[in-house]
């Protein structure tokens, strides 16, 4: 394979990280980015795990490569990367490419505080407010979320029998909410959720299988992610989250699929309604402000259409080789 250089911008958004693939990136193919994104870990996966794994990254790294829209009306289109593979949609990650995009100058968006973007899951409406050259914040209109199943059981080493709902906000989310067997991520180190997290969502899948899959994109299924709710730090927040991803992640920033996937489910058991703002924290307390913009359908069942606000800071530029042929970690490792 050689060598390959890949210029990067790095950022954080809320606390987790972001990087930019400024230059290096390949050319895919495909009509669509949910077709790109097959292509791409098919043929490319190395750059995913050279990029994002030790020793170029760690267990938490996130990352996207941008690409020319397919529908001229867009803006752009987005493949992300990360630990755990390619996402249909990030939230955290389009709050933070938004932010390194304007600031650095990578997109002209066609109306000034409005971009469309092309996302394997769907298109995505993007606001954003800049000051001279800093983005102060970026607001996403995520793609159509849902509440898929809900009172599902499963057992959880040390914690016994736990119930749970699985959501969809771009991505499949299992949503622990406090009960008798869990009081809340408040009484949890973050060591404990992902020790529980690293089974529970293997049980679930294996329990459950092919019980969530996209209806209009079959490529997007199984629980990948894990949602594990409590009470918030801050009296004025409406909640907090412990999202658990990839192999051993707990995701800083409040997770921008998974508040639209914790929307779309208050939302169907009638906790928030059209228009409610949620203020939704993460383990480290950084906040995402989420709202029900519309309700609207998915294959006959009842769905939202959500909204994350939130901020992003650039933070570094980094040039990065990948050199099979002097490297014996080019393309990556991971310890645990």
């Amino acid at each position: 394979m050689g060598k390959h250089i890949f210029v990067c911008i790095d950022a954080h958004t809320c606390g987790n990280p972001v990087r930019v693939v400024k230059s290096g990136g390949p050319i895919l193919v495909g009509n669509s980015m949910s077709e790109k994104r097959l292509h791409f870990l098919k043929e490319f996966d190395w750059i995913r795990k050279g990029l994002m794994f030790e020793p170029r990254g760690h267990d938490m790294m996130s990352g996207s490569i941008l690409y020319p829209p397919h529908n001229p009306e867009n803006d752009f289109a987005i493949l992300f990367i990360e630990t755990s593979g390619c996402l249909p949609m990030c939230g955290h990650g389009t709050i933070g490419t938004i932010t390194i995009a304007i600031e650095e100058g990578l997109i002209q968006p066609k109306i000034p505080g409005k971009i469309k973007m092309e996302a394997p899951a769907g298109l995505v409406e993007i606001e954003y407010q800049q000051t001279n050259k800093k983005v102060d914040w970026v607001k996403l209109t995520n793609v159509k979320s849902y509440l898929a199943e809900e009172n599902l059981t499963v057992h959880c080493p040390e914690l016994g029998e736990i119930t749970f709902d699985v959501s969809y906000g771009g991505n499949y989310y299992a949503i622990v909410d406090p009960q008798k067997n869990f009081s809340g991520i408040q009484d949890f180190t973050a060591s404990k959720i992902i020790q529980y997290s690293q089974v529970v969502r293997d049980r679930i899948n294996v329990k459950f299988p092919n019980l969530f899959v996209h209806p209009e994109n079959e490529s997007i299924k199984d629980v990948t992610h894990m949602l594990w709710t409590g009470k918030p730090i801050d009296e004025k927040s409406d909640g907090r989250n412990a999202v658990f991803y990839g192999d051993k992640a707990i995701d800083r920033s409040p997770c921008g699929t998974g508040t639209s996937a914790r929307l779309a489910q208050l939302f169907a058991k009638g906790k928030l309604k059209v228009g409610d703002e949620f203020i939704h924290e993460s383990f480290i307390g950084s906040k995402f402000v989420g709202c029900v913009e519309k309700e609207t359908t998915l294959d006959g069942k009842r769905a939202i259409i959500p909204s994350v606000k939130g901020w992003s800071k650039v933070f570094g530029h980094n040039t990065i080789t990948i050199d099979t042929e002097d490297d014996p970690y080019a393309l990556g490792f991971q310890v645990i």
